[in-house]
């Protein structure tokens, strides 16, 4: 027998499982308006996301191709200029002939731990 201070609850699967539901429910309409309203409220900060991932179609014109062409034979010419002397390093480093010669070896570590210019040009000239 139940005392009379405790309140006495009976739950029906089907009633809870569609209160469960229309809270599920609700809970998702209330995100939506409140992303909508966000969006509605604050334009000018979505504005340039939205410019940001579209960005305006650029008309290129005709002068500006061969300059542009030029510019990407001079970044190739570069990319091939820092392949030929990574490799050079690579040879270096690997050669019998190079371990037994000290001024190699110092400037092989600078160049791994500090690569400058210097260095590179120092390791072409004492180890090849």
């Amino acid at each position: 027998m139940p005392r009379p201070d405790e309140p006495s609850f009976t739950f029906k699967p089907v009633q809870l499982t569609l209160c469960i539901a229309l809270g599920l429910w609700l809970g998702a309409v209330a995100i939506a308006l409140s992303l909508w309203l966000a969006w509605r409220l604050l334009p000018e900060t979505v504005q340039p996301v939205s410019q940001m991932l579209i960005p305006p179609a650029a008309t290129p014109s005709p002068g500006a191709a061969p300059e542009q062409q030029s510019q990407m034979f001079e970044q190739y010419k570069q990319i091939l200029r820092n392949q030929e002397l990574q490799q050079a390093e690579e040879q270096a480093e690997g050669s019998v002939r190079n371990l037994s010669n000290p001024k190699c070896q110092f400037w092989l570590q600078q160049n791994r731990t500090a690569p400058t210019e210097k260095s590179r040009a120092l390791v072409l000239e004492f180890c090849n």
